[in-house]
């Protein structure tokens, strides 16, 4: 008589722990979805505009191989926060169509990183904590890298400018 009550026990036991697991499993699957659908939605801000705009003028034929440059060292800068000052690093690398934008690109790193550090330093706090604002930022220094690469080179060489890692403290 005792076993059977034990043995009621384990099962009620056994089937809570599947009702946690299927709703831990919902739950993440729900977030899943958002997270895609905030992700895959409609490009109508500002930041997606501006990117539009600053790769009119790149080469972008369809058969041009992609290369992607990454610049040697993070960036590390320092910003001005609400509270206190943050510490923020930022790991860049560019995509370029063609080896020889390729070339220019590294041929030119040191001029890059000095825009890019400009840039990147202008920003705040504020910006930096919204995806909309690291959107406005990587379209902004894409436009200035653009703008001094032509002044010196006479050429558009950088489609874009991605964050492969992103730290603020």
């Amino acid at each position: 008589m005792a076993d059977d009550k034990d043995l009621k026990i384990d099962e009620k036991g056994k089937g809570n722990k599947k009702i946690i697991i299927i709703a831990v499993i919902l739950i993440l699957a729900l977030a899943g979805g958002g997270t895609a659908f905030f992700l895959l939605g409609g490009d109508d801000s500002p930041a997606a505009k501006s990117a539009e705009v600053a790769t009119k003028s790149v080469d972008r034929k369809a058969n041009v191989t992609a290369y992607y440059v990454a610049m040697p060292r993070p960036f590390v800068f320092n910003i001005v926060g609400l509270k206190r000052e943050r510490l923020v690093q930022i790991k860049v690398q560019l995509m370029v169509r063609g080896s020889d934008n390729k070339d220019l690109a590294k041929a030119n790193v040191p001029l890059i990183e000095s825009t890019l550090l400009q840039a990147f330093s202008a920003t705040t706090e504020q910006q930096l904590a919204t995806y909309e604002g690291k959107e406005l930022l990587r379209t902004d220094s894409l436009m200035s890298v653009n703008d001094i690469l032509t002044k010196y080179t006479g050429k558009v060489a950088i489609e874009k400018i991605l964050f492969s890692g992103f730290v603020m403290q």
